[in-house]
């Protein structure tokens, strides 16, 4: 029987937990990393159970795992697990990562304040703000965001029909804002959102078919962001990220934010130049910003940036022995 040992550095961004796979990776084909994407969740999604999952992981468990560049003008590619799947990009997680991997020296950016990467969402840069020999903050400069679909009526089993509109920021998130039935997330119990979300999204996935104009890799709606009025006087808004089968993002969720930001972007209410401090639902603050617009396909669109921090937690040795009978993982509920 085999153990499959990984070497992992545990963290979190914002709240929001963040586990770094330094080694050993598996060899992925492709050219891109949206290519690479596909053949490890092809091939290798074996690891992301196994190391997400319980009993290794847990609910809200997300990770990452750095490669060498696809482009040569990049300093290292970036790819997404989470309990949720091998997602196209993750701001929490370029956070963590990128803080846990320049303080621990698991790859050299040819500049160790602007780091470029590839992601599976596409190009991605991050300025790091660096404290002696610690990252005391990362600022992502994301993917193009925009706004898919706006007041898309839903009718929800159990609850009432809501509207919603649907914007990308890295994936796809269903927006919800308050309305009649829903006044704010301070009315609403995490007991609440784990039971609507689902459902929220299962709705909007069977009422619209949705698919990157440049990557038809990149689809459907995985996410929803439930907004609220914020309680810290330095936010703009509050929020609550839904994702996989019963995560609540602790942070304020980077491209949940960048997906915000280009909603009230297209609405008037943001332009190039505006930040948007954006609070999660322990209160933790990640400082966005449109940096400039631009189009996808044939949708307006911002580059947005979202600025966060993170610290490390510890370093993991993590056993995946196959006599174990949960060695792929499970979850409950």
């Amino acid at each position: 029987m085999t153990r499959h040992v990984f070497q992992c550095l545990d963290g979190h961004a914002c709240g929001n937990p963040v586990r770094l796979i330094t080694g050993p990776l598996p060899f992925l084909a492709g050219d891109t990393m949206s290519e690479k994407r596909a053949d490890f969740m092809a091939r290798f999604d074996w690891i992301r159970r196994s190391l997400m999952f319980e009993p290794r992981g847990h609910d809200m468990m997300s990770g990452a795992m750095f490669y060498p560049p696809c482009d040569p003008d990049a300093d290292a590619s970036i790819l997404f697990i989470e309990t949720s799947g091998c997602l196209p990009m993750c701001g929490h997680g370029t956070i963590g990562a990128l803080t846990m991997a320049l303080e621990n020296g698991v790859f050299t950016p040819a500049d160790r304040t602007c780091v470029k990467l590839d992601a599976p969402a596409g190009r991605i840069e991050a300025e790091i703000d660096w404290q002696g020999d610690r990252v005391a903050g990362v600022r992502i400069r994301n993917i193009a965001s925009y706004l898919a679909v706006t007041g898309l009526m839903l009718d929800i089993p159990g609850w009432q029909a809501i509207s919603v509109d649907i914007a990308y920021g890295g994936n796809f998130y269903a927006i919800i804002e308050p309305q009649p039935g829903y006044g704010d997330l301070d009315e609403m119990s995490v007991a609440d959102i784990l039971r609507l979300s689902p459902l929220i999204r299962a709705a909007a996935n069977e009422a619209v078919t949705l698919s990157h104009p440049d990557d038809p890799r990149v689809q459907g709606v995985s996410h929803a962001l439930w907004t609220g009025r914020p309680r810290d006087p330095k936010a703009h808004a509050r929020n609550a990220v839904f994702y996989g089968a019963r995560a609540i993002d602790r942070s304020p969720c980077g491209t949940g934010t960048s997906a915000r930001m280009a909603q009230l972007a297209a609405r008037g209410e943001l332009k190039p130049g505006d930040a948007f401090i954006h609070e999660s639902l322990i209160g933790s603050l990640f400082e966005g910003k449109v940096e400039a617009a631009t189009t996808v396909g044939d949708h307006a669109a911002i580059i947005p940036s979202i600025k966060g921090w993170a610290i490390q937690t510890g370093i993991n040795t993590i056993w995946v022995d196959e006599r174990d009978p949960y060695a792929g993982g499970f979850t409950v509920g």
